[in-house]
C-alpha cells in the first residue's frame, strides 16, 4: 500500500499533467466542448426531475436542487469506476513501452472526474440561488466529504482496474452493478421514504452516507453526521488498502496481459 502511495507522490507532477490533459481531451472535437461538463448532469437532472417529481410525485421541496446535490457526486463516483476499470488496458502502450508506474492511470481517472465534479459546483450554486436556497457555513465541510469520497473511490478503482486486466468480463458486470447501486442509493428519493425493513441497505452503503453528507451541507445548510462520516472514512481506508493489495498482486503481469 505505502509503496503505491509513495510512487504516486513521486509522480505527482505527471499525474497533474495527465489529469489536465484528460480533462481537455474529454470533449475535444465536440461542438459544445467543455460545456458538456455542465450539460451532462443538467440533462440527467431534468429527466429525473420530470419522472420522479411529476409522474411518481416524490414530495420534496425544491426537488431539482435536492436531486442535483446527490447526482453530481454520484456521477463523479460512477464514471470513475466505469472508466477506471478500463484504464490499465487503455494505457497499455505506456505500460509496455516505457517504465511507467501503472497506478498512475486509475489515479488520473479518479482525479479527472473529481475536476468535473468541482466544475459542476458553480452550476449547483446558481440553482441554489434560483431556488432561494441559502448557502450556509457548513460549506467549509465540503472538502472533507470530497476527500472521503476520493479515498473510497480510489480504492475501488485500483481494485477493479487490476482485476479487469485478467478478467475482462468485470467491466461488463460493473455496468449493471453501478445501475443497481444507483437505485439503492437515496439519490432520486430522500432517506425518509425508504421502508423500515430496507433501511439497512442505506446503513451499509458508504455512498448513501456521502450523498446525505453532501445534501446536509449544500441543501439543508447543516453539518453532516461526523460519526457516520468517520465510519465511512475508516471503511474507505480499508477499501483503499484492499485495492492496493489487489493492484500489487497483479501489476507485474500487466505488460503481458494488455
Amino acid at each position: 500500500m505505502f509503496s503505491n502511495v509513495i510512487e504516486l507522490y513521486r509522480c505527482r507532477v505527471l499525474i497533474v499533467s495527465l489529469v489536465l490533459k484528460e480533462v481537455k481531451l474529454r470533449y475535444y472535437g465536440s461542438v459544445l466542448g467543455f460545456l458538456w461538463t455542465f450539460l451532462n448532469p443538467l440533462l440527467l437532472m431534468c429527466v429525473y426531475t420530470i419522472v420522479f417529481s411529476t409522474f411518481l410525485r416524490i414530495k420534496v421541496e425544491n426537488y431539482p436542487v435536492f436531486l442535483f446535490c446527490g447526482l453530481i457526486p454520484w456521477v463523479w463516483f460512477s464514471t470513475s469506476i466505469l472508466e477506471g476499470a478500463d484504464s490499465i488496458i487503455r494505457g497499455g502502450d505506456l505500460i509496455t513501452r516505457v517504465l511507467f508506474p501503472p497506478q498512475v492511470l486509475p489515479t488520473v481517472t479518479v482525479f479527472s472526474n473529481m475536476i468535473n465534479f468541482v466544475f459542476s459546483l458553480p452550476i449547483l450554486f446558481i440553482f441554489l440561488l434560483l431556488f432561494k436556497v441559502k448557502i450556509g457555513g457548513a460549506l467549509i465541510a465540503l472538502p472533507i466529504v470530497m476527500i472521503i469520497q476520493a479515498v473510497f473511490t480510489m480504492g475501488l478503482v485500483l481494485m477493479v482496474s487490476a482485476l479487469n486486466v485478467h478478467f475482462r468480463d468485470i467491466q461488463h458486470i460493473l455496468g449493471n452493478l453501478i445501475i443497481m447501486w444507483f437505485f439503492t442509493t437515496p439519490i432520486l428519493y430522500p432517506m425518509t421514504s425508504i421502508p423500515a425493513n430496507l433501511k439497512f441497505i442505506s446503513r451499509i452503503n458508504p455512498m448513501a452516507t456521502l450523498i446525505k453528507a453532501y445534501r446536509d451541507i449544500l441543501f439543508y445548510r447543516q453539518f453532516p453526521n461526523w460519526l457516520l462520516l468517520g465510519i465511512t472514512l475508516c471503511f474507505g481506508f480499508l477499501v483503499f488498502f484492499l485495492g492496493n493489495l489487489v493492484f500489487n498482486r497483479y501489476k507485474e503481469s500487466f505488460p503481458e496481459e494488455v
